[in-house]
C-alpha cells in the first residue's frame, strides 16, 4: 500500500477532522498546525493569531481507494473557500483556507481544482484558498484529536461541527467507510 499525505485547513480543525476520518481510503487524520513561524506551537499560541500557523488536518490516504481529486472535492464542499481568514464565527489567519501540499504534483492538481471551480462559477465570490508547499506541521495537543467524538455535548460541536458533518453525509454518503 502506497500511502500519500495532504494537509488541509478549512477553519476549525474539529470540523474537518471528523469528516475526513469517515472517508473510505483515508487511513489517518491528525489535527495540527502548519506553515507558521514558530516551532511546536500551542493551541493558545495559534489562537492568538501571532504564529502564522493555520489550523489544519494532516490526511493520510490510499490513492488506490480515494483519489486526491475526491479529497479536494470534499474539502471544497465542507467549508467556505471564499472567506479570507474566516470560517463562520472563527476569525483570524489561523482559520484560513489552505492546502499544504507535499509535492509539485499535488500543487498542480490543487491549483487546477481551484481553476475548475472558478471557471464553473461554483461559488459566488472568488476562492481565496492558498496552496503552499509544507514548511512545517505540528500535531495539535492530544485533547484536540477526535475532538467531536469525545465532546459531543460541547455547544460548538452541536451547533457547528454537527451541521458540517450532516452536510457531508447528505452529499457524500457514497464515500463513507463501511460500518
Amino acid at each position: 500500500m502506497n500511502l500519500e499525505e495532504i494537509t488541509l485547513g478549512g477553519g476549525c480543525f474539529w470540523c474537518i477532522e471528523n469528516i475526513f476520518s469517515r472517508v473510505k481510503g483515508i487511513t489517518k487524520v491528525v489535527s495540527g498546525y502548519a506553515n507558521g513561524d514558530i516551532e511546536n506551537p500551542s493551541y493558545e499560541q495559534v489562537c492568538s493569531g501571532t504564529t502564522n500557523h493555520a489550523e489544519v488536518v494532516k490526511v493520510e490516504f490510499d490513492p488506490a481507494i480515494v483519489s486526491f481529486e475526491t479529497i479536494l472535492e470534499v474539502f471544497f464542499a465542507i467549508h467556505d473557500p471564499t472567506t479570507l481568514n474566516r470560517q463562520g464565527n472563527d476569525i483570524g489567519s489561523q482559520y484560513r483556507s489552505i492546502i499544504v501540499v507535499e509535492n509539485d504534483e499535488q500543487q498542480a492538481a490543487a491549483l487546477e481544482k481551484i481553476k475548475q471551480l472558478t471557471d464553473s462559477n461554483a461559488f459566488e465570490d472568488d476562492i481565496v484558498t492558498v496552496v503552499e508547499h509544507k514548511k512545517n506541521y505540528y500535531a495539535a495537543e492530544d485533547y484536540h484529536q477526535d475532538y467531536y467524538n469525545n465532546n459531543t455535548d460541547n455547544q460548538y460541536c452541536q451547533l457547528v461541527v454537527a451541521k458540517k458533518i450532516q452536510k457531508f453525509l447528505n452529499n457524500f454518503s457514497h464515500l463513507l467507510k463501511d460500518a
